[in-house]
């Protein structure tokens, strides 16, 4: 049986991505997994690396998308970025946090606004 959150998040997630492809992007990586956690979505748009948290919601009964980034999320996703850039030798070069906050309304739709630089 399917996970009704995951599905919702992975509707999310594609959204975002296809919102960044859109602008230029290329999507380096989706739910990278380490023990210590994940990253949604790893783009790149010219020597910038972004890291982005893509956060699903159907509506904000339980805060805003953009409220569920705390500041122990925030020292999580810095430490999983910095895994993932010492695990491709990265050698540097700009590189940023976004948080992408999707609405789902009722009829399916989804609304996306993208907080460039959001920590």
């Amino acid at each position: 049986m399917t996970d009704p959150r995951r599905t919702l998040g992975a509707r999310g997630e594609d959204a975002v991505a296809a919102w960044y492809r859109a602008r230029g992007y290329a999507v380096l990586d989706r739910n990278w997994r380490v023990r210590e956690g994940e990253l949604d979505l790893v783009l790149r748009q010219g020597r910038t690396i972004v890291f982005c948290e893509v956060k699903t919601r159907r509506g904000d009964a339980f805060g805003t998308p953009f409220e569920a980034v705390t500041t122990t999320k925030q020292r999580r996703l810095r430490t999983l970025a910095l895994r993932w850039l010492a695990d491709r030798e990265h050698r540097g070069g700009p590189m940023r946090f976004d948080v992408a906050a999707v609405r789902v309304a009722a009829d399916g739709t989804a609304e996306i606004e993208v907080r460039a630089g959001a920590f």
